[in-house]
């Protein structure tokens, strides 16, 4: 093989430098081009950002429910207590039928019917209706007693709202029947039989106990007032 000469090394040698000189030249420039493109990039949106998320719905938190104390000083008897509760936590007096049904429509009075723990009986001096809240502590009431029961136990209520017209004709029927304005006609009372239990009128002594242990506890709560009528086989329920 033929060994390059002297001058195969000297052109080997200039193209080298050359290469080297015009790189050395150009890296300044290719610098600067990167730099206006990497700045170019900053200054518009990222397309590998997160898209901005809307700012959180705010929910206004419903205002806590405030029960006036009541007044020692107008309390004259038990029932009393439940006709100021009536007066300054229901819906105001159902004045009449229609007053009653505008009520319903406008969702100030709700059905009730069955559920955990409590049914409403066949009613003929009352309607199955009670504002929301009072119904929220129905069913408070019907899920403490399957707690302290069997699961599939239920008590009954015998009635519960009254319009005046109503309660005018239960008194005819009914001595014991309040005269005058009752809590019932506030759409926040109820009876509770304690002689009703799981559908069947029959005398249960734990039953009966077991429910008088929770509305003594709701009573102890602010929930509600209760009083045990024994005439009538029940408790007499107003949600405060």
């Amino acid at each position: 093989m033929k060994k390059p000469s002297l001058f195969h090394f000297v052109a080997i040698f200039v193209l080298f430098s050359a290469g080297a000189f015009a790189a050395q030249a150009y890296i300044p420039e290719l610098k600067q081009q990167l730099k206006e493109t990497y700045n170019a990039l900053l200054s518009t949106s990222n397309p590998l950002e997160k898209p901005e998320q809307p700012e959180p719905i705010k929910v206004e938190k419903p205002e806590p429910r405030v029960i006036p104390p009541v007044p020692e000083n107008l309390i004259t008897k038990e029932y009393d207590k439940h006709l100021f509760a009536a007066e300054h936590n229901g819906i105001g007096l159902i004045e009449s039928d229609e007053h009653f049904n505008n009520l319903i429509e406008e969702e100030k009075l709700v059905h009730i019917s069955k559920g955990n723990g409590y049914e409403v009986m066949r009613l003929t001096h009352s309607h199955p209706y009670i504002t929301p809240y009072s119904k929220t502590v129905l069913e408070e009431l019907g899920v403490a007693f399957q707690t302290l029961t069997e699961k599939e136990s239920f008590f009954t209520l015998t009635s519960v709202t009254r319009t005046p017209a109503q309660q005018k004709s239960l008194r005819k029927r009914n001595r014991n029947a309040t005269s005058g304005v009752s809590s019932h006609s506030y759409g926040v009372s109820f009876d509770i039989s304690y002689i009703r239990f799981n559908g069947k009128k029959s005398w249960n002594r734990k039953n009966q106990k077991k429910l008088e242990k929770i509305l003594k506890e709701f009573e102890k709560a602010g929930k509600i007032f209760f009083i045990k009528e024994r005439k009538q086989s029940c408790y007499h329920v107003t949600v405060r």
